[in-house]
């Protein structure tokens, strides 16, 4: 059976024109970008490219892009960079019970350099109380950060309204997005949302491993985290990976290009997906907000009586690839803080598979999956029943 490929959530395979530049890249442009010489303004001239090519996704000036070795470090960068330098206005932050392990493992250990955390609670669609979150924030509460898309059940928040609500409380308040899973499938508005940072990843829009950015708004105070030549405007120390940062900026470009043609292909292969399940008659739970709310490539199902592992191999064994939920925790035992955030009950967060989607599968692909997702539940069954 050929491979079919669910987990795009954790990674994408990369595109084929990403592999070719990036190999021309290593072959051709292997010098360092500080140096002085031409074959470090060459490597430097790729990675201009790419900085353009990021801010335009992004729809803001190529001088804001600070270039990452991923999301973690620019979830990082954002948050402990921005906490630490503006501690003497306030050591209060604020961030979701539901937010990537980057982001809480940060808070976490602000909290241990004497910062105040408040974490906001989400309903059973991921979405924080706009309410509460107003009232969180305080004259001494310098940074507020919030994921645009969940990664674990696809829940959309209202950054819209998020932004503007920070800034009418305390227009200081720095505003941090983690939009991984959204850049390039979903709009990303800095400006309209009053942002003031911004984390993305490549690996997620079919680039390589290795690479992502920061968007830090003009004037926005920052510590580095790194210290050394000052490289990336003096907020990532260290030499470029030309050939990675090279592959991000083009893996930008190609999934920006009809990018509403692609998320509608995404959501239009989850909605499938779903359709063949509900046609096989097998019990099963959605998790999270209504997929047709969610993030077009984010579909989180429960199994009772089934363990997610089980299924996982099961589904292995078939060459059908899917996840256990975030890729950051698969190999732990404990369950999903994301489900729990949620409330779910019993051994629901336990028998909870995700499924992830991108351009480059096939109607064919998914309509198979969901059917021998079905069978394999089916066949367990028996098994127990035996």
């Amino acid at each position: 059976m050929k491979e079919i490929y669910l987990d795009n959530s954790a990674t994408t395979p990369l595109y084929s024109e990403v592999i070719d530049l990036m190999n021309r890249v290593q072959e051709q442009v292997f010098g360092n970008p500080s140096a002085m010489h031409e074959k470090g303004i060459a490597a430097e001239k790729v990675i201009d490219t790419a900085r353009r090519q990021v801010a335009r996704v992004l729809a803001v000036s190529d001088q804001e892009i600070v270039f990452t070795s991923g999301g973690t470090e620019a979830n990082n960068l954002a948050i402990c960079g921005s906490a630490r330098r503006n501690r003497k206005r306030g050591s209060h932050l604020i961030t979701t019970v539901f937010e990537h392990p980057s982001v809480l493992n940060c808070f976490r250990y602000l909290e241990r350099e004497g910062f105040t955390v408040s974490y906001l609670p989400v309903n059973q669609d991921g979405l924080i109380d706009l309410e509460m979150l107003q009232c969180e924030i305080t004259s001494a509460t310098t940074l507020v950060s919030i994921m645009h898309v969940n990664n674990e059940i696809g829940s959309v928040l209202p950054l819209a309204a998020i932004g503007p609500l920070i800034k009418i409380k305390n227009p200081r308040t720095l505003f941090h997005l983690d939009a991984v899973q959204s850049f390039t499938k979903l709009p990303v508005d800095p400006l309209g949302w009053q942002a003031d940072l911004i984390s993305c990843s490549s690996h997620k829009i079919h680039g390589p491993k290795g690479a992502g950015c920061l968007w830090i708004r003009k004037g926005t105070l920052m510590d580095p985290l790194f210290h050394g030549g000052g490289q990336e405007l003096g907020m990532r120390s260290g030499t470029e990976n030309t050939a990675a940062i090279a592959g991000f900026g083009l893996a930008a470009q190609l999934s920006e290009n009809d990018q509403r043609d692609k998320t509608a292909k995404m959501m239009s292969l989850k909605t499938a997906f779903l359709r063949e399940i509900e046609k096989q008659g097998i019990t099963f739970v959605i998790n999270g907000p209504n997929p047709d709310n969610a993030a077009p490539h984010i579909l989180n199902l429960a199994f009772p009586g089934f363990k997610a592992e089980l299924l996982l191999h099961s589904l292995e064994e078939k060459k059908i690839y899917v996840s256990a939920g975030s890729a950051c925790h698969s190999r732990h035992p404990k369950p999903s803080h994301v489900l729990n955030a949620i409330g779910l009950q019993d051994d629901l967060p336990a028998s909870s598979l995700r499924f992830s989607f991108s351009a480059l599968n096939s109607l064919a692909e998914v309509t198979l999956a969901a059917h021998e997702t079905a069978d394999t539940i089916r066949h367990l069954k028996s098994l127990i029943n035996q």
